[in-house]
C-alpha cells in the first residue's frame, strides 16, 4: 500500500506530483491509504483499529490517479460527516455527482472569481468569462451535453483559433476553472480538465505599411480625428491602445509626448512595460520629412476615440477595413505571404527607424526602447528589419 503522503519509490514516482495536493485534503492523524489491487486504485481506511477498503474505478496509472483524487477528497470528506463507514461515503459521493444540481452561474462569478484574485476586472472579462460562458451553456444542455473534460474543453474551444495566443489564454481560464470545479466537488470527475492536443499555428509575418499608404490612407479619411490617429500612430509606433494613454510632458528640450500605458513585458512574468517619452520616425514624401506639429495639435486637438478600454485595436481594424484602400493593401500583403493587420504603422515604425539605423545613430537597444520592447522581444517581431552586411557581400559583385 501507498500511503496518501507515501513514501515515493522509483516505480511509482508519478504519486509526488499530488502529494501537495494530498497534504492540503488531509488531517496527518487520519489513516488513509491508496494503493494497486489488480490494476486498480484501492483505497484503504484505519478508523478505530478497524480496516476499511474499496476498490475504486479508477486505473493504477498517472492519469487514473489525477482523476481519482477529487473523488478520494469527496469521500473523506463524507466518511467523516457521516458515520465512518466508507462503503457509505463512497456511495454517497457517487450519488452526489450523478444527482447534483449546481448553480453555475454562482460557481463561476463567486466562488472561482474569489480564487483568481489576482485577475484584474478587463483581465477576468476579457479572458475568463468568454470560454466559462461557453462552458456553463454547454453543461446547461438538456440535449447534447458534453459527457466529459475532454468533450467539454474540445467544444468550449472550437470557437478559437488552432494555435492562437487568444486560444492559449482561454484554454488555460478553462483547465483552472475544472480543476476548481471538479476538485471542489461542484462538477462530477468525468469533468476533470486533460490535455488538448493542439494544431499549430502557421505564424505570418506583419505587413509594415510604406510612407506613401499611410499618406494615402491619410487622404481618404473624411474624420480629422482619425487622421489625427493615423499621424500618431506612424511618427511614433504607437501600439492602437496607446492612443488613449497619451500625455504632454515639460521635457529639458520643451514639451514631450509621454505613453503611460502599462504591457506585460514579455518573457518577463508579472512585469510591465513603464511609461516611456515618445520618439518620432517621421513619415517621408517625394519633399522630404513631413512635420504634422503632432506634439502642439494634441493640446488643441481631439483624437477619435478607440473603443472601450483594452479594445483600442479592435476600434481601428473596424475603422480601417470600412476603407477600400485598406482591403487593396491587404491584398498586396497576401501577395508577399504577410499579413495586414492594425499594427502594421507600428510596424512600419520598426521598420524604418532600422533603416534610418546609420543616418540617426540608432543601435537595436535604443529603438527597442523607444517602442517599449525588450530587446529580445523586439529581436524576436522584427528581426526582418534588423540590417545584416551578409546581402550587401553579394551586392560588390557587379561594383567596378
Amino acid at each position: 500500500m501507498v500511503a496518501l503522503m507515501p513514501r515515493i519509490t522509483q516505480k511509482d514516482s508519478w504519486v509526488s506530483e499530488y502529494r501537495d495536493l494530498l497534504k492540503e485534503s488531509f488531517d496527518p492523524r487520519h489513516k488513509w491509504f491508496v494503493g494497486e489491487h489488480r490494476g486498480s486504485i484501492r483505497l484503504e481506511v484505519k478508523d478505530n483499529g478497524k480496516k476499511q477498503t474499496r476498490l475504486l474505478p479508477y486505473d493504477w496509472s498517472k492519469k487514473g490517479f489525477s482523476a481519482a483524487i477529487p473523488e478520494i477528497q469527496q469521500i473523506y470528506k463524507r466518511f467523516y460527516e457521516g458515520n465512518r463507514q466508507l462503503s457509505a461515503a463512497c456511495e454517497k459521493v457517487k450519488v452526489s455527482s450523478s444527482n447534483q444540481e449546481i448553480d453555475l452561474t454562482r460557481v463561476i462569478n463567486k466562488e472561482f472569481r474569489a480564487e483568481c484574485p489576482n485577475a484584474s476586472e478587463q483581465t477576468w472579462n476579457k479572458s475568463y468569462v468568454p470560454v466559462l460562458s461557453k462552458c456553463q451553456e454547454l453543461l446547461e444542455r438538456s440535449k447534447g451535453k458534453p459527457q466529459n473534460g475532454r468533450e467539454l474543453m474540445t467544444l468550449c474551444l472550437e470557437e478559437w483559433e488552432y494555435g492562437s495566443r487568444s486560444r492559449q489564454i482561454a484554454r488555460r481560464a478553462l483547465q483552472k476553472f475544472l480543476e476548481f470545479a471538479v476538485l471542489n466537488g461542484k462538477l462530477s470527475n468525468e469533468y476533470a480538465p486533460v490535455k488538448i492536443a493542439e494544431k499549430l499555428k502557421t505564424k505570418r509575418v506583419g505587413y509594415a505599411l510604406t510612407d506613401n499608404q499611410i499618406l494615402q490612407l491619410i487622404a481618404s479619411e473624411k474624420d480629422p480625428r482619425w487622421q489625427f490617429n493615423y499621424q500618431l500612430l506612424a511618427v511614433y509606433g504607437l501600439r492602437p491602445e496607446e492612443l488613449r494613454f497619451l500625455v504632454i510632458k515639460d521635457g529639458i528640450r520643451g514639451k514631450e509626448l509621454w505613453t503611460t500605458y502599462e504591457k506585460s513585458m514579455g518573457g518577463n512574468k508579472g512585469q510591465k512595460t513603464e511609461p516611456r517619452k515618445l520618439a518620432p520616425i517621421y513619415v517621408k514624401d517625394g519633399q522630404g520629412y513631413i512635420d504634422w506639429n503632432l506634439i502642439e495639435r494634441f493640446e488643441k486637438e481631439e483624437l477619435a476615440p478607440v473603443g472601450i478600454l483594452g479594445k483600442g485595436s479592435d476600434a481601428l481594424r473596424t475603422r480601417l477595413i470600412r476603407n477600400p484602400l485598406w482591403i487593396k493593401f491587404r491584398k498586396q500583403a497576401d501577395k508577399q505571404k504577410e499579413v495586414l493587420v492594425p499594427y502594421a504603422f507600428r510596424h512600419r515604425y520598426a521598420k524604418v527607424a532600422h533603416q534610418r539605423s546609420v543616418e540617426l545613430n540608432l543601435n537595436i537597444k535604443d529603438i527597442a526602447f523607444v517602442m517599449g520592447h525588450t530587446t529580445e522581444v523586439h529581436q524576436q517581431n522584427y528581426a526582418r528589419f534588423i540590417p545584416t552586411d551578409t546581402f550587401s557581400k553579394f551586392d560588390k559583385q557587379l561594383v567596378a
